[in-house]
């Protein structure tokens, strides 16, 4: 990546994070000099001289930038540690706003104790993916029962997350496709069941390049999450998708709750 293509990325993801165009190529000109002025600002960054004190005066007021009151008055950005603790901190206010603003509005539907809620949804993309699998982690309230195949999911939010689940004592099944897989989830979590599936149709036949299962979550035996991935297929979330399946009697969710019950052969179990 060049000099040219990461200050085009940097200058996206401050305009993602809220800043306009002209802020953002300002606040980067600043950060390589100790100090600029207007002109200096100006040259480096390309944004048209007359636009440079608007800008500054933005960066200013949102504790980016500090000024010196000389002749020609003198600009330096604070440090990177105080630039992005600013940032993240208005980042987050803005997400609690939304959530507030959110929850406002959402809707509540009115069930009876005899409605049998039976829903399939589909979810699209790593993030989104990953997002509902922590959610639905976070929310058990009895038990999780969690088969991985694709060996990315094992990363530090997941296992946070199971942790959590430990020392709320949930009942926890884990199950992996190969050795690898129950290994680090045992080394992991070694107060936690772990066992190697014997699901094999999960990845398909060798030669099969097709869609395969990445992961089944089964929550308190009702809500079901199951994600397929192109094992083949280059790094691309969008490659990536899921359904999100709820109710005690639904099918799919009775299927894959038989499935997941016959189909995990012990390989370490620490009651034993």
């Amino acid at each position: 990546m060049t000099q040219d293509d990461i200050t085009d990325e940097a200058v996206s993801l401050l305009q993602e994070l809220g800043l306009q165009q002209y802020e953002a190529r300002c606040f980067l000109a600043l950060t390589q000099l100790p100090s600029g002025t207007a002109k200096e600002i100006h040259e480096i960054s390309e944004v048209p001289r007359t636009r440079v004190y608007d800008a500054i005066r933005v960066l200013e007021s949102q504790g980016l930038v500090e000024v010196q009151h000389s002749s020609p008055q003198q600009y330096r950005a604070v440090s990177i540690e105080e630039a992005t603790r600013t940032l993240q901190q208005k980042y987050s206010r803005r997400i609690e706003t939304l959530k507030t603003h959110l929850e406002a509005v959402e809707h509540h539907d009115t069930e009876t104790a005899d409605d049998h809620v039976r829903e399939v949804w589909s979810l699209s993309g790593r993030d989104a993916i990953d997002s509902r699998m922590l959610d639905l982690i976070d929310k058990a309230d009895s038990e999780i029962a969690f088969l991985i195949v694709d060996e990315s999911l094992l990363r530090d939010p997941l296992f946070e997350q199971l942790h959590d689940a430990v020392e709320r004592d949930l009942s926890i099944i884990l199950g992996g496709r190969t050795e690898p897989i129950t290994t680090r989830l045992g080394a992991e979590l070694p107060n936690v069941r772990v066992f190697e599936t014997g699901l094999d149709w999960l990845i398909g036949p060798a030669a099969d390049h097709e869609v395969a299962i990445s992961h089944i979550l089964l929550i308190d035996r009702e809500t079901l999450l199951i994600g397929s991935y192109y094992p083949d297929a280059e790094e691309n979330s969008a490659q990536e998708h899921a359904i999100y399946a709820t109710g005690l009697e639904n099918g799919v969710v009775v299927l894959l709750r038989r499935l997941i019950a016959s189909g995990l052969v012990p390989s370490k179990d620490p009651a034993t």
